[in-house]
């Protein structure tokens, strides 16, 4: 596909030019003195010893050079990890014409994304509740390609002082649990702070000098966020990144869903079928169940490592630490269990929250499936890791071994595990497209 424009490009060209010379040639007899001129000043234009050199080209030697360019340009990539990042990045990079090798210590593809249909046609999400959701057009482009989208607007209810509440606390929230009057001063104070239909980290709240967002901030903060995060980190909000505890906002207006984004959505087939259609291609191949050992690297041209980085160096510097999840599978005989798809549960309980599976592509059924998601400490060869534990401390160790990484001019570390970085799924698709850029 690289010889043919190119190739078509250079016989257009000298076409064009002796297609020029021959009409000029046929205006001149036809009209006399006047064309005579306009073929005298092409003639110049065109520069014959130009015409001549490019007939001289021996084209079977730019035959050769074209090809040998081309094979030189093919790389073996080897993609250790096959969650949402490391399939995108080796699809793009096999649509280029390289040869990928993706490989997987579980038994599955998709990462923590994976997902498969149960005896109720119910898509179960296997390591708790994903929903894509994203701003940006050319990750939706690119995803959209694999899958048809159920059109789900994801709403989280929260149980407060006994009242299912939408999260994050919108105006919605304000009106059930407060009084008629107090309500209306904290939305006029809120609008009078803060820009409509956007939303503002608890932690700035708080730092409002105004006596009802102060109050208003002192009540979320406790119902909703204090405790929850305790449970979900097992830190204080204020040793987290602003990055993390962002993710736990006021939202200044009454839209319900917990994200805005202008494109979301469930595949209709599920996550999984959506990544076997993206790795479908004959320049990848797939090995699950398989360790990645570093004598691996000595086969390939580069390889992208979505593992954890620190496991790469094997502990050196410390292990970085993350939150694990675990999970209790139910099923109910009844057609549901909750009022929406997931309820949060601050306080009084061990886990943080309960998922509902059915309602992701509204399927019908006599039957419910719920998970309580219980978080928990990362320990090595017991859990998986969730949660990068994002602090200043953590970052530091972070650098340390991506300063090591330079030594490895052939392994690029990325996604979550790789970046010791907290991604959603369109996030981790971005990050791979611009890999590919540069890679690729």
């Amino acid at each position: 596909m690289f010889i043919f424009p190119f190739f078509g490009s250079y016989e257009t060209g000298l076409s064009g030019e002796i297609f020029g010379l021959c009409v000029c040639v046929k205006y001149f007899l036809v009209k006399g003195c006047f064309f005579l001129l306009s073929f005298v000043s092409l003639f110049i234009y065109f520069k014959p010893r130009k015409i001549y050199s490019n007939l001289q080209v021996n084209f079977g030697d730019r035959i050769r050079e074209i090809l040998q360019f081309q094979l030189e340009d093919y790389l073996n990539f080897l993609l250790i990890g096959a969650g949402i990042t490391n399939l995108t990045l080796g699809l793009t990079a096999a649509l280029r014409s390289h040869s990928v090798v993706i490989i997987d210590r579980r038994d599955h593809v998709g990462g923590n994304c994976f997902d498969y249909f149960d005896e109720n046609s119910i898509d179960i999400h296997a390591y708790g509740t994903h929903i894509f959701h994203t701003d940006n057009a050319e990750v939706w482009r690119f995803i959209s390609q694999f899958t048809q989208w159920y059109p789900y607007q994801h709403e989280v209810k929260a149980l407060v002082d006994g009242q299912l509440v939408p999260v994050p606390f919108n105006f919605n929230s304000i009106g059930q649990l407060f009084s008629k009057q107090m309500a209306e001063r904290m939305i006029t104070a809120l609008l009078s702070e803060f820009e409509f239909n956007k939303k503002v980290p608890i932690l700035k709240l708080r730092e409002s000098k105004n006596p009802d967002l102060q109050y208003l901030a002192a009540y979320v903060y406790e119902k909703i966020f204090l405790h929850y995060t305790e449970k979900q980190w097992d830190v204080r909000p204020e040793d987290l990144d602003p990055l993390v505890t962002g993710r736990v906002p006021v939202f200044v207006g009454r839209d319900n869903r917990y994200f805005q984004a202008k494109y979301q959505g469930i595949p209709l087939e599920g996550y999984t079928r959506m990544f076997e259609k993206m790795i479908d291609h004959p320049n990848i191949e797939v090995r699950l169940n398989t360790e990645f050992d570093k004598s691996m690297l000595d086969e390939y041209d580069h390889c992208f490592f979505s593992g954890a980085i620190d496991e790469f160096f094997g502990y050196k510097f410390g292990q970085l630490p993350y939150r694990s999840l675990r999970f209790a599978f139910l099923t109910f005989n009844r057609p549901y269990f909750q009022s929406n798809s997931v309820v949060n549960y601050p306080n009084n309980y061990d886990f943080t929250r309960i998922g509902e599976y059915k309602y992701f592509l509204d399927t019908q059924s006599k039957n419910t499936v719920v998970s309580y998601e219980y978080p928990e400490a990362f320990v090595l060869g017991k859990n998986e890791r969730y949660y990068p534990i994002i602090n200043e401390k953590n970052k530091r160790l972070y650098e340390r071994y991506l300063e090591e990484a330079k030594n490895y001019k052939n392994v690029t570390f990325l996604g979550r595990l790789g970046d010791y970085k907290y991604y959603d799924m369109d996030q981790a698709v971005a990050r791979a497209l611009e890999l590919a850029k540069t890679f690729c």
